[in-house]
């Protein structure tokens, strides 16, 4: 999944070499994916009224839930 997340965020972004995705898991077992890009770019990943961001959360929520986890996204 976090393949997925940076492949997508590096299509999307002007500057794809600033592009990081770190993978933790909490207490609950929910993986939590971190996405960092430059602050020119963040606008272009939430995208309008956070469209982009919600497809995202969307497509890495289908993948977990075939692997049988739980999965949440944060853009920082």
């Amino acid at each position: 999944m976090k393949e997925l997340v940076e492949y997508i965020a590096k299509s999307i972004v002007n500057d794809p070499e600033k592009v990081v995705v770190t993978e933790e898991t909490n207490d609950q077992g929910v993986i939590v994916l971190k996405l960092q890009v430059a602050d020119e770019d963040k606008g272009r990943v939430i995208g309008k009224q956070g469209r982009i961001a919600e497809a995202i959360r969307t497509l890495i929520r289908v993948k977990a839930a075939k692997a049988g986890t739980k999965v949440s996204l944060e853009i920082i």
